[in-house]
């Protein structure tokens, strides 16, 4: 043992032998060096100041400007990354300034140091960026950081040395690391009275560096004496912590910002270099909070500001490694909470926030209205600090705490943010932060709904009481509700007026859907839970009703109307739930028209959405077509008649909203129709008759008729002619679908029997199936504004799909009504030349009353088709007198038929020459 001792200590001289004239020289180089830059600068600064010569006699010479005097030495302040970026590091001498201003403009003095932010109407000076500026100052001085940290190491060392040895007992173990750090401390103090500190005093960053590996040293020390040896209790452990902290701060305050960034953070990693990571305890989470407070204190009042993130970094990183070292989640939510509370109240320097404006959300709001233009003041230093902390400490209590922990904590961080926010404006919506966090966690906390479920009414034993866990939580968004509600009031009124009427409403609308509490609860129960939420809202928007503002009242009324849906669709049945979704529609018109609100426009195109869902989706058309027929009725003519109503009751300016409820109407219109047509067909066939060509046009049919009707409407401009544009699209969309499977699959070419056709020739299911569509796609053409280039293609399909009924039409009279037979009849050839003929003949005539050059063309191909069957078909199955004629005949009609699209052609010739 004594020989080690002997060893260590022949070492030690060795280093400090070796070490001295190594710094002694290196230090007389940088005085050197140092004095040659300062003669460099004094010249250029007199050179500057004697102007570009000498003046002309008659002139008057101006007199020279006094030299600016020197601070001393113990009020050089280091210059490094704590800079503000782009600032110069010797701030220019004003042309005109009061002597105070200028004082206080010195570096090492209190007050508004290089750190402050730039007035709002001076430019923001060009530079490098702070983690640059970092970067710079690290290559320049990385010898003082890592003397710091290999000085702060010496001492911890020792203690382990210590500890391995045996050489001392725990007590003296120690009070040496103690008393080595504090003589440390006093070498650091003891070179800044006779050399300053700072990268432009004569000792440098010495003090700092002595300083701050002394304080590392005093922490692990103390923290030793606590974790590995149990020499005092907390209460002592606590006093030390303070009181080493509160000489921290003194240093920090008069040596600059390098000693407090090493202090820092050699504070957080002495718990760890000492206990060798086995310390993780519930005891360390105050340390941390004492060490995160030592860097808000002292940058507090220095205003390096970085300091201020260091601290929060490493208090917030060093209590969450202790919670992944099982030090206990209650202890990790509430460091959190308590790491918020000093990001908000120490930058300030005032027990009371007085953070000024802008808060996050109108500097937002500003930035996203100004698009790139200046969008005025920015945030304060002090705001962004607590923003970042309040940010981090929500997503952590989201994603690491369980539990109530978790909502419990979010909650008490909400509501203490409302209330250290009555006087800081520039915080007041920072609250929203946590309740965001808590709905998520609603959403998110997978396993404890899961346990929550279980305890169904079949699940747990009789005669038990269900858990209080949804009580619990729809209270706690409940008084996050009232918070923010009692916080709405000056520049951040309507975020938080927001935030009152969403977090309560949709905390109840999660945990409906993921937690299933009518399962737990019972229906009635959880219903009246909700509608406790529906009667909140109500109070709100009768508290807001006075307000000039009327946009907190427009939104708790939408909550309210909301709330009390949720809770129908708790109690009610399927029609009776779609009636009184239809009645709160009729309600927000009603309530539009007396007060003029945008919103009650916005909660009935919600509602004419969620009405939609529940005709369409659920319990939709399923529900729809085997449901009794009075309830099935009362849904779908309920609904329409309030989209009706709702219509006629809007101001005549919400034109979107009217709009959309004449969409509505429309369109569930049609899905009653093709509801009715399926309930009543099947009757005669309940297999195969819904997969019949008639059946599936009259599905198609309804929708045709919409989507003709929405671009018939068009014409407003804006977004109600887009609207009708979509909803046409999804209507025609939805018509093409069942049109498609009577064309292909539905076909009477190819279905078998259920391609039968009825009816008397020519008045058949083929006119239904395929000539009324067909009609419909050219009268649409011809008629519908708004089509565009989709004139032509929607003329082209209706023309196809009159084709198609010529052709099964032909093939119907020569077969009967069933048409899938194979091989074609000479007669039924002939019919389709003939047809053939008459449509070309058609068409030339509708060419001349048109004038219409497209018209003759499509005449000419049609009559060069029939022309090509005759050679390349007919002629086969013909012989004799028979062929003769035929060809003689058709010789005739395309003479005649040549020569009229002659006239034709000249006569458009002559029109247009004419023209």
């Amino acid at each position: 043992m004594n020989e080690d001792f002997f060893i260590l200590m022949g070492v030690l001289l060795a280093a400090v032998l070796l070490a001295t004239p190594i710094a002694t020289l290196v230090l007389t180089l940088r005085q050197r060096r140092l004095s040659a830059r300062v003669a460099k600068l004094e010249a250029a600064f007199e050179a500057a100041l004697a102007g570009p010569g000498p003046a002309p006699a008659e002139a008057p010479r101006a007199e020279p400007l006094p030299q600016p005097e020197r601070p001393p030495a113990d009020m050089i302040e280091a210059v490094g990354p704590w800079v503000r970026a782009g600032r110069p590091a010797v701030p220019p001498l004003p042309e005109a300034a009061e002597p105070r201003e200028t004082a206080r403009s010195q570096p090492g003095l209190p007050g508004p140091a290089s750190g402050d932010l730039p007035p709002p109407d001076r430019a923001r000076p060009e530079g490098p960026g702070r983690i640059a500026a970092l970067s710079l100052w690290l290559r320049s001085n990385w010898a003082f950081t890592l003397s710091a940290v290999s000085l702060a190491l010496a001492g911890i060392f020792f203690v382990q040395y210590g500890i391995e040895q045996g050489l001392l007992p725990p007590a003296l173990r120690v009070a040496a690391a103690v008393g080595f750090g504090g003589a440390l401390v006093a070498a650091g103090e003891w070179i800044r009275r006779r050399g300053g500190d700072g990268e432009e005093a004569p000792a440098l960053l010495l003090p700092s560096t002595f300083s701050a590996a002394g304080l590392v040293s005093i922490y692990g020390g103390i923290v030793a004496g606590r974790l590995l040896y149990g020499l005092y209790g907390p209460e002592l452990t606590l006093v030390g912590l303070v009181a080493t902290t509160l000489g921290a701060v003194l240093l920090g305050w008069r040596h600059g910002p390098f000693l407090a960034a090493m202090g820092l953070v050699g504070a957080g990693a002495a718990p760890f270099l000492v206990a060798g990571g086995q310390g993780a305890t519930a005891a360390l989470y105050p340390y941390y909070l004492l060490v995160a407070f030592l860097g808000l204190a002292v940058d507090a009042f220095r205003l390096w500001r970085w300091v201020s993130v260091l601290a929060l970094a490493i208090g917030t990183g060093g209590a969450f490694l202790m919670y992944l070292g099982g030090a206990g989640q209650g202890g990790w939510a509430l460091t959190l909470g308590a790491l918020v509370l000093l990001a908000v109240v120490v930058p300030g320097r005032a027990p009371v926030p007085e953070h000024a404006a802008p808060a996050p959300s109108e500097r937002l709001t500003a930035v996203l209205l100004a698009r790139g233009a200046d969008a005025g003041p920015r945030l304060s230093v002090p705001v962004q600090l607590a923003l970042g902390m309040v940010a981090a400490a929500s997503f952590a209590l989201w994603y690491t705490a369980e539990g109530f922990w978790s909502f419990g904590t979010l909650a008490a961080l909400s509501v203490g943010l409302v209330v250290l926010s009555l006087r800081a404006p520039g915080i007041g919506d920072l609250a929203l932060l946590p309740a965001a966090a808590f709905l998520l966690r609603l959403w998110t906390d997978f396993w404890m709904a899961s346990q929550f479920t279980g305890l169904a009414l079949g699940s747990r034993p009789p005669e038990t009481s269900p858990p209080a866990t949804a009580t619990a939580l729809l209270a706690l968004a409940a008084v996050m509700s009232v918070a923010f509600a009692g916080r709405a009031f000056g520049s951040v009124r309507r975020p938080l007026a927001l935030g009152a009427v969403l977090t309560a409403p949709v905390g109840a609308a999660l945990l409906e859907f993921r937690w299933a509490p009518g399962l737990v609860l019972g229906s009635l129960p959880w219903a009246l839970h909700v509608m406790a939420v529906a009667a909140l809202m109500t109070w709100f928007a009768v508290r807001w009703s006075r307000l000039e503002d009327r946009r907190p009242m427009a939104w708790a009324i939408l909550s309210a109307l909301a709330s009390v849906s949720l809770a129908l669709f708790l109690l009610l049945d399927a029609a009776a739930l779609t009636l009184a979704l239809a009645v709160l529609v009729v309600a927000a018109a009603w309530l539009d028209r007396r007060l003029r609100l945008v919103e009650m426009g916005w909660f009935l195109q919600a509602g004419v959405a969620a009405i939609s869902y529940r005709l369409v989706v659920d319990p939709g058309l399923v529900w729809a077509r085997f449901a009794p027929a009075l309830p099935m009725l009362a849904a779908f003519a309920g609904a329409i008649a309030a989209v009706v109503g709702a219509r006629r009751l809007l101001p005549p300016e919400r034109r979107l909203e009217r709009a959309v409820a004449e969409s509505a109407a429309a369109a569930w219109a049609a899905l009653l129709v093709n509801v009715l047509l399926t309930r009543r067909f099947p009757l005669i066939d309940p297999v195969e008759s819904v997969n019949t060509h008639w059946f599936l046009t009259l599905q198609a049919l309804p929708w045709l008729v919409v989507a003709g009707a929405q671009l018939w409407r068009i014409g407003a401009g804006g977004r109600i002619d887009l609207l009708r544009r979509i909803v046409a699209a999804g209507a025609f969309a939805l018509a093409l679908m069942p049109l498609g499977l009577a064309v292909t699959t539905a076909n009477p070419l190819g279905a078998g029997l259920r391609g039968e056709i009825l009816g008397l020739p020519i008045l058949d299911t083929l006119l239904l199936a395929y000539a009324l569509p067909g009609a419909l796609f050219l009268l649409g053409a011809r008629h519908l504004p708004g089509l565009g280039r989709l004139q032509s293609a929607l003329a082209a399909l209706g023309g196809a799909f009159l084709l198609l009924w010529a052709v099964l039409e032909i093939r119907r009279l020569w077969h009967g009504p069933r048409i899938d037979a194979p091989g074609v009849l000479q007669g039924e050839l002939y019919s389709y030349t003939v047809a053939l003929l008459a449509g070309g003949a058609v068409l030339l005539w509708q060419a001349v009353r048109l004038r219409s050059e497209l018209l003759r063309r499509l005449a000419m191909a049609v009559l060069a088709l029939t022309v090509a069957k005759v050679f390349l078909w007919d002629a086969a199955g013909l012989s004799g007198l028979v062929r003769v004629l035929s060809f003689f005949c058709l010789g005739l009609v395309l003479a005649g038929m040549a020569w009229l699209n002659t006239m034709v052609r000249r006569a458009m010739a002559g029109d247009q020459g004419r023209n």
